[in-house]
């Protein structure tokens, strides 16, 4: 069977709605057999029922965490001024939006998966290649994450309690109260998840306002500590506006940019419960930049009255709330920390590589199990390591990884939108030998972009604290924009490859 972009998809296989989305005809069968489970299955129209509220909650629970407070708050500790990390911030989200519009798209039409919506570029099979990198960059964020909420547990457990929790033996560098901390939030995390995405959809619902309003008594509380918001504004840049500031600028911006690349990708994995395009598109562009931009202000903000304050700028708002006397002030604080904790990753960091782990055995592996599996690998990565220092953190992890998966959003986009103008087949996507199969269910082009886009991004990059030096000393020039170099190069080499190779027919 050719692999050719079809220009029309067989009425027989899928029933397209009025408004043009896309579901299994009613009169056929469900797709089934080994790459087709419940979880991946394209979500019926009666069931997607998000409206543009729903999105744009989700991304202001998942924006007003405490890891974006730290993207924030970390530009300020590296050098920058409250201007300088608010404007790298807002271009940053402006600029990820639009992959984020255009894989998202796919979600709402034909109700699928991110990693089932891979399948039409990588393969039936292929597509667990992107579907585990990205799964795997998940896993780091979670347990990033989960150590941030074991962290807000620890403080505030040490201030109710006192220093014989404070002050416990130490197990590998931490108090082994904090370990136990870190473990009581991990299996909070997994007794959400395991409730499924309409607890996850009423829990986002509530989180968001609740954290932006913790955000503005933080700030309200620097502010009355630095004696008023003047301090705060004057906090001067330590690297000016000279070459000092651009040469931290890109490889800043490529961070921020890296932060929300993941959601970029899986995007479908939410918008598969839309209502409509309209409900997707606003909700995330009200939801992301906006939300984004204005908890970027706040932390900076705080962050620099903790400089003013203190004579340090304090980057993460766990240790700097643990600096309050106020108990109460300090409970709200922490209960502020932990919501938005869960709220970012419970949605960004255990739905998706569910169901990325999913598709790599659909009859061996459910959602929940994809979940778990999350959970344990979170732990393996060592997140009290990748979080211990904001040059590390910012510049390498968060590098890294915009690197690596703007290669995979560059081949979804020039597939999706470029080849295919938006027309899938959904029976196909879940079945040996049809027009997604490829050669034996992998599409070695997308490989080549993507090892090629890869390598371009993230060779030249500095690995510390990971390994020392550069893999690939020569592309060390490409390292600060590693995102844009990925997608750009693989979906160029995408569509040279496809076409080249009689695998897909351009319409004009």
């Amino acid at each position: 069977m050719p692999d050719t972009a079809p220009t029309a998809i067989p009425p027989t296989s899928q029933l397209t709605l009025a408004d043009g989305r896309v579901e299994i005809s009613p009169d056929g069968p469900a797709p089934s057999g080994p790459y087709a489970n419940e979880d991946l299955l394209p979500v019926p129209v009666e069931k997607r029922t998000w409206n543009t509220y729903n999105f744009s909650a989700l991304w202001v629970g998942m924006a007003h965490n405490t890891a974006s407070w730290t993207l924030a708050s970390g530009l300020i500790a590296v050098g920058m001024d409250w201007k300088q990390a608010v404007l790298t911030i807002a271009l940053a989200n402006v600029i990820v939006l639009i992959p984020m519009l255009l894989t998202g798209h796919a979600g709402p039409k034909y109700g699928i998966p991110f990693p089932v919506f891979a399948r039409a570029s990588f393969g039936v099979r292929g597509a667990n290649l992107p579907a585990v990198v990205r799964a795997l960059v998940a896993c780091g964020w979670f347990g990033i994450q989960t150590w941030i909420g074991g962290e807000a547990i620890y403080f505030l457990a040490g201030k109710l309690i006192g220093n014989g929790w404070s002050d416990a033996a130490k197990i590998g560098g931490f108090a082994w109260t904090m370990w136990l901390s870190f473990a009581i939030f991990w299996a909070l995390q997994v007794a959400i998840i395991y409730r499924g995405m309409e607890t996850i959809r009423r829990f986002e619902n509530w989180a968001a306002p609740f954290v932006l309003l913790g955000a503005g008594v933080m700030l309200w509380w620097m502010a009355s500590k630095a004696g008023g918001f003047g301090p705060l504004l004057d906090q001067p840049s330590k690297v000016g506006w000279g070459p000092d500031f651009w040469k931290i600028f890109a490889p800043a911006l490529m961070g921020m940019i890296g932060f929300w690349s993941t959601l970029s990708l899986n995007i479908p994995d939410f918008t598969r419960y839309g209502k409509s395009q309209k409900a997707q598109t606003w909700g995330q562009a009200l939801g992301l930049p906006t939300t984004m931009t204005l908890f970027a202000f706040l932390s900076v903000m705080v962050t620099s009255g903790s400089q003013a304050v203190y004579g340090q700028a304090i980057w993460d708002p766990v240790q700097l709330a643990a600096k309050t006397d106020n108990v109460f002030g300090l409970l709200f604080a922490l209960v502020t920390v932990l919501v938005a904790t869960l709220s970012v990753n419970v949605a960004a960091n255990l739905v998706s590589p569910a169901f990325d782990f999913s598709n790599i055995a659909p009859r061996k592996i459910s959602f929940r199990t994809g979940a778990l599996a999350t959970c344990v690998l979170g732990v393996l990565i060592f997140p009290w390591k990748l979080y211990s220092d904001p040059q590390g953190y910012i510049f390498t992890w968060l590098g890294l990884v915009g690197g690596l998966l703007g290669t995979v959003a560059g081949i979804l986009i020039a597939d999706y939108w470029i080849l295919r103008r938006g027309k899938l087949d959904l029976a196909d996507l879940y079945k040996a030998g049809g027009r997604y199969w490829y050669e034996n269910g992998w599409n070695w082009r997308a490989v080549v972009a993507f090892l090629a886009g890869g390598i371009l991004a993230v060779g030249g990059a500095n690995f510390a604290p990971l390994i020392d030096g550069r893999p690939i000393p020569a592309l060390s020039s490409l390292a600060d924009y590693g995102w844009a170099v990925g997608l750009g190069t693989s979906m160029v080499l995408y569509l040279v490859l496809m076409v080249a190779t009689g695998k897909a027919r351009l319409k004009v």
